[in-house]
Order: structure tokens, then C-alpha cells, then sequence
């Protein structure tokens, strides 16, 4: 019976997106990995209840117009104030689609988290630039990493 629930709350609009997702997700799942619960919600539906029942959470988001996309900011802000004393000291992941450089949804997410006073237990793995089919072996490595993390109690 898993005892420790890892979140995953990521936009994928696309089909290339939703293989980083899908990436993510295997990692997590692999079958080195016990005790952890995978959950993924799109941030359009996760809410409070969702990170309030994690032990960890792994963010991913598209690059739009310099920011995070919509669909995480608006996340961020039905779940703000009902998580903010509770989940201080969350570890947390975060992986960026960059059609550009992702330094502004990067500062967006981060500062967020800070003021959730989240954790960050691993550098954000930005996938910048046009589409390589190289970006979905990192992402499927952070999943596991994730995931392993959590089991081994490392965070």
C-alpha cells in the first residue's frame, strides 16, 4: 500500500507536451519506485485538496508570453491561500516547455513557491527551443528522481 502521494500538476496542450507529461509520468511509475502514489492532475482541475493529500509535487508548464501558462497560474491562485500554512516546506519539482530562454516563467513559478515557502529539491529542467525528441528523456529522469526521493525519504 503506498504510504507517500507524489502530485503532478502539468499543462500539456499539445502533443508534445503531453509526451513530456507522459515522460514525467513513467518515471515516476518505474517499477524500482514502491511505496508512491503518482497522481496527475492538469492544473485546471487540481486544487487545495490535491497538494493538501501530497507529499511532494512536481509542477511542469508551457512557456506562454514569458510566464507560466494560464492554466498553472490559475492553479496557483484557487489554491494560494488554502494551502499557504499548511504545506510549508513542500518538496517540489518544476519543468518548463521554453519556446524561448523560460527565465520568465521560471521567476514566476519560483516566486510563487517562495511565498508558499515550497522546496525546491532539484535545479528546474527547462527545455528550451524548438522541439527535440532529447528533451524527454530528462524529463522522464526527474519523474523518477522525484519519486525515488520521496520513497527513500530523502525528502
Amino acid at each position: 500500500m503506498p504510504s507517500k502521494r507524489l502530485l503532478i500538476v502539468a499543462h500539456a496542450p499539445s502533443p508534445n507536451t503531453r509526451r513530456l507529461l507522459d515522460a514525467v509520468m513513467k518515471g515516476a511509475l518505474a517499477p524500482e519506485v514502491e511505496g508512491v502514489e503518482v497522481v496527475h492532475k492538469p492544473p485546471l482541475e487540481a486544487g487545495p485538496d490535491d497538494v493538501l493529500a501530497a507529499n511532494a509535487v512536481i509542477l511542469g508548464t508551457t512557456e506562454n508570453h514569458g510566464y507560466m501558462s494560464g492554466a498553472l497560474k490559475d492553479f496557483f491562485d484557487r489554491s494560494y491561500y488554502p494551502i499557504l500554512e499548511k504545506t510549508q516546506g513542500m518538496p517540489y519539482c518544476l519543468y518548463i516547455r521554453a519556446g524561448n530562454d523560460g527565465t520568465g516563467t521560471r521567476r514566476g513559478v519560483e516566486t510563487i513557491v517562495t511565498g508558499l515557502r515550497w522546496r525546491a529539491v532539484q535545479e528546474p529542467l527547462i527545455l528550451r527551443g524548438e522541439w527535440q525528441d532529447a528533451f524527454v528523456p530528462p524529463c522522464e529522469e526527474l519523474g523518477m528522481a522525484m519519486a525515488a526521493g520521496l520513497e527513500a525519504g530523502v525528502f
